[in-house]
């Protein structure tokens, strides 16, 4: 991990054309802006991680044959 210090208005170069700004900061923490080409995926980590949690909690099937399974037709109960 790299840690560096930077200022109100300075920024951050990664290769990709991604720019990191720094907007603002106080006790409530940073305030940061990205720059990057619209083909970059940017995400809040919390966000992905609760998408993530959701998905698992949902319990999909394992495999093509069990969701198969659950549409088959039941016996008629008469």
């Amino acid at each position: 991990m790299l840690i560096l210090n930077r200022r109100h208005g300075e920024a951050i170069l990664i290769e990709g054309g991604i720019r990191i700004i720094v907007l603002g900061s106080d006790k409530r923490g940073a305030r940061i802006g990205i720059e990057a080409p619209q083909t970059v995926n940017i995400q809040r980590e919390e966000l992905v991680s609760a998408v993530a949690a959701e998905n698992r909690k949902a319990n999909a099937p394992k495999s093509g044959q069990e969701w198969v399974e659950r549409l088959k037709p039941r016996a008629d109960p008469r």
